[in-house]
């Protein structure tokens, strides 16, 4: 569809009003990191480094940010493992019940966050108190790990949907066992996916508050709880400033990351994989035609000049 060059301007006024409504507040938090007013005063009547080595000496800052990088390593790895294996079992088999598996591991990214932060508590106050388990950083973990598995879960089974599965089929007639084809073949073409998937997963149980607050003993603090905390005391607002500027920082670069790789399509992964397997030599040419059933296909190799 060809649009005219006044609606073309009119999107484009749009599209660039609602980047910065998003983006200006961000900027402003960066901004006043540095403001020299402890009031941040609007312009800013200098800047100064004074909130940053105050941020650094703060030791419940630093508490806090070990307690996030914890639970969000610790979630990740969870995610990672447990996702993969739902994905690979919902999108490589056929069994029964696997859409209602497929939905039910996607619905805890879809419900809103204090009805799972609600349903999590209620859940370790019934199974973990009698066995003598309180809230702390364990029961962090485990709520963050709920919806990191989803992000994981739809990372690797979006790769898996765009690998042909004739390529593990043709590793199994080459005499290849299934390990061996998910070592060589499957795990190769799903990397980037995985990494990808960790990535957003870390960044978002790292910015994780609502789950948090229902699952985090007291004596347990993530950085987004402190931020929240410090936020209405007139002294930590600069430190505060500071630390949101971190997280920031830490959001934006695993987020552009995962898009990097996810952008990647698996299209070279899959040629270069369907040519180790078939034994074909790099540079050669193959005669299988697309409608060619498995098995015809053959390979030329250029002559030598």
């Amino acid at each position: 569809m060809r649009l005219s060059r006044t609606a073309r301007a009119v999107l484009g006024c749009v599209t660039a009003a609602g980047l910065a409504l998003v983006h200006v507040p961000l900027l402003l938090v960066l901004l006043n990191s540095v403001n020299a007013d402890r009031s941040f005063g609007w312009p800013p009547s200098g800047l100064t480094g004074r909130w940053w080595r105050a941020a650094l000496h703060s030791d419940g800052a630093r508490q806090a940010l070990l307690t996030s990088l914890w639970a969000g390593l610790a979630a990740t790895a969870i995610a990672l493992v447990l996702g993969t294996l739902a994905a690979y079992a919902v999108h490589r088999h056929r069994f029964f019940g696997r859409r209602t598996v497929s939905f039910l591991l996607v619905l805890p990214i879809a419900l809103p966050g204090i009805v799972s932060g609600i349903a999590l508590n209620a859940a370790f106050r019934t199974v973990l108190d009698p066995i003598g388990v309180g809230f702390g950083l364990f029961t962090v973990v485990v709520g963050h790990a709920t919806f990191c598995v989803v992000i994981v879960f739809n990372n690797v089974g979006a790769r898996l949907r765009r690998i042909a599965p004739s390529l593990a089929e043709a590793s199994a007639d080459l005499g290849a066992r299934p390990w061996q084809t998910f070592r060589h073949v499957t795990f190769p073409a799903m990397r980037s996916a995985l990494f990808a998937g960790g990535l957003l997963a870390f960044a978002l149980s790292f910015d994780e508050i609502v789950v948090t607050t229902f699952t985090a003993g007291p004596g347990t603090r993530t950085l987004p709880v402190w931020i929240y905390e410090n936020l209405a005391r007139p002294h930590q607002a600069p430190v505060v400033n500071v630390v949101a500027a971190l997280l920031i920082v830490a959001s934006v670069v695993p987020v552009y990351i995962a898009q990097r790789l996810s952008s990647d399509t698996a299209g070279g992964t899959a040629v270069r994989l369907s040519r180790s397997a078939s034994g074909a030599p790099r540079g050669s040419r193959s005669r299988c035609p697309g409608t060619a059933p498995a098995g015809r296909c053959s390979a030329t190799t250029p002559r030598p000049g």
